[in-house]
């Protein structure tokens, strides 16, 4: 085994911590926690589709308060029709009545006619259920804000922790290296001693193999690193490669975050807001209900004027169908009332105040929920701390129980699978105090999210 393919393995092992570590040419676009953040409100097309659902929404208060305008209709039409009549009375639909006096006989010669018509129609009072239209179009619309809030919320943390992700994946980096370096290292030393004939040659071979899984080692590490940038990218909306993206919040992760201020219940958790409106909105629905049994009052008002091509005392001039010869006007009001409705007025009642009972259910549900997850987090939050700490002793130790097994290895005291052993529980704490102080702010995340508030978490980063 010759020195020079020991070289050839840490510029190999050099050249992929470069492409991981971001040291590469390509322009790169600089990204922090914040404005990962910030972009995910301003870029998802996902959550502007949201965002318009709920401008929609807001549109529906109008268009029930609308109802209040009169509606005035203007309307001209001619036909050519036969105009053969006769008295009785028939059920209206199927076909189109005539006006004017029974006929003698049938005549199919058709006559031209015409009219002209203003209709206007005014529900000035209903009783009620106008406004309660307006307040249910009112609670659909806080529905929709409150699912787009709590849609935002959901994207907003999943970019936090997709962040804390790739920082997590990137902060192994050193460590990755640092065990490629000491692979090659004892590598060479083998080389060394197989030389002189202190070390069997199988040591060189063996060394081999483990520098090899530790490059493959880190080459999967780069797969995942570029994963979650792909991820993020997506989540945030930017059109850069995921190789262009450097994270510029990261060396927070090396250290304990501070404890987190009192976040004061789950009041204002999206979540809870969500169904909350939901629960209004049920209320607007069984009053909109309530009120649907009631009288109904409208005004109208009609002007028009008519042509025909018959004659009063029945004679013939087709020419007259086109002048509006005849004209009318009438205004009036109504008042009508479903008397027969009280059935399915007192059926839909009943449904209605089901939903609601079953809206008051889920909202006591998932505040039990929120204050439960909340407790959890806090306790997860103190033991993570503890387990940081001791996590720091244990890579202390191990690194000080692998520098003397590399000594005693050089001196001949010890074998090849010792020093092995001992190099893998030092990557291994290295990886697991990473992990630690990864799990620690992944508590305090989570205590913010249990708290409906991610800004206590994004005022803890330094």
């Amino acid at each position: 085994m010759r020195p020079s393919f020991v070289l050839s393995n840490l510029l190999y092992a050099g050249a992929v911590c470069c492409l991981l570590s971001g040291s590469v040419f390509a322009q790169q676009r600089s990204l922090s926690i914040r404005e990962a953040v910030s972009l995910t409100r301003e870029q998802q097309p996902q959550l502007r589709a949201q965002q318009e659902q709920a401008n929609a929404a807001a549109y529906s208060v109008g268009l029930a308060k609308n109802t209040l305008l009169p509606d005035l209709t203007a309307s001209y039409q001619a036909g050519y029709a036969t105009y053969n009549n006769i008295t009785g009375m028939t059920y209206p639909g199927g076909f189109l009545p005539i006006s004017g006096p029974p006929s003698a006989g049938n005549t199919y010669d058709a006559v031209p006619g015409s009219v002209l018509s203003a209709l206007l129609k005014w529900t000035p009072l209903t009783f009620g259920q106008r406004q309660a239209a307006v307040e249910k179009a009112a609670a659909q619309y806080q529905v929709a804000a409150s699912q787009y809030n709590d849609a935002l919320f959901r994207q907003q943390y999943t970019v936090i922790a997709t962040y804390l992700d790739a920082v997590y994946l990137r902060s192994l980096t050193a460590s990755y290296e640092a065990n490629i370096a000491r692979t090659a290292t004892g590598l060479n030393q083998a080389l060394v001693l197989a030389k002189e004939g202190l070390r069997p040659g199988i040591d060189t071979a063996q060394f081999q193999s483990v520098l090899a899984q530790a490059e493959m080692d880190l080459l999967t590490l780069q797969r995942r690193y570029f994963e979650q940038l792909a991820e993020l990218a997506k989540l945030t909306g930017l059109p850069a490669k995921p190789s262009e993206l450097q994270l510029t919040d990261t060396a927070f992760l090396s250290n304990t975050p501070d404890a987190p201020a009192a976040t004061g219940g789950t009041g204002g958790h999206p979540q809870l807001r969500l169904y909350e409106s939901k629960k209004v909105l049920s209320e607007a629905a069984l009053k909109e209900i309530q009120r649907g049994w009631r009288p109904r009052f409208d005004v109208w008002a009609n002007a028009y004027a008519r042509g025909s091509g018959v004659a009063a005392d029945g004679s013939v001039d087709k020419t007259d169908g086109w002048s509006l010869s005849r004209k009318n006007y009438g205004l009036g009001v109504q008042l009508s009332f479903p008397i027969l409705g009280f059935a399915q007025a007192n059926l839909q009642k009943k449904q209605y105040r089901s939903l609601l009972r079953a809206d008051e259910a889920q909202l006591q549900q998932v505040s039990l929920n929120l204050q439960k997850q909340q407790e959890t987090a806090q306790f997860n939050y103190d033991q993570q701390l503890l387990i940081t700490r001791q996590s720091t002793v244990q890579t202390r130790t191990a690194r000080f129980a692998f520098d003397g097994l590399k000594l005693g290895y050089e001196s001949g005291l010890i074998d090849y699978t010792r020093l092995m052993q001992g190099q893998y529980e030092l990557l291994k704490a290295e990886t697991a105090q990473a992990g630690a102080y990864l799990q620690t702010w992944r508590a305090l995340l989570d205590i913010a999210v249990a708290g409906g508030n991610l800004q206590t978490f994004l005022d803890t980063l330094k």
